[in-house]
């Protein structure tokens, strides 16, 4: 549970600071120290910048704090985008973390940029992405019988 609940985005200004996002990534993740929460916030938030593309890219970094949104906007997506567990793992290669401790911090940093997406916006993001994102966002993953 974050220590401060988060409204519900329907504008596409945040009501979100980018100090109470770190906060709310801090207490949800268990982090020691700010700093610590930081570093896991900007390391998603660069991972998953590389990940989305188009019209959900715009909307979502409209819904971010602005400094979240600078971090996020400011990677050049992949040409081949990674699954979910793909993307795990490479922020573990790049952070020099464990694949353990990489799930960790995507979920709990993704689980709040959820929260700040509203669901509507979510289910755009999650029908472009790979498989494998929507447990890191704290969903279900949904996949219809063949």
């Amino acid at each position: 549970m974050s220590p401060l609940p988060l409204p519900e985005q329907t504008s596409s200004a945040p009501d979100m600071t980018f100090d109470r996002m770190l906060e709310t990534v801090r207490y949800d993740g268990v982090y020691p120290t700010r700093e610590r929460a930081e570093e896991v916030t900007r390391a998603v938030l660069a991972a998953l910048g590389r990940q989305l593309t188009g019209d959900e890219r715009v909307a979502l970094a409209a819904r971010l704090p602005s400094e979240a949104a600078r971090i996020f906007a400011g990677q050049v997506p992949d040409t081949e985008p990674l699954t979910g567990w793909g993307m795990v793992k490479d922020l573990a290669t790049r952070t020099g973390g464990t694949p353990a401790t990489a799930r960790w911090d995507t979920g709990t940093v993704l689980a709040v940029v959820a929260r700040l997406a509203g669901p509507d916006l979510l289910d755009r993001i999650l029908a472009q992405l790979p498989s494998g994102y929507a447990l890191l966002f704290g969903r279900a993953e949904l996949v219809q019988a063949a």
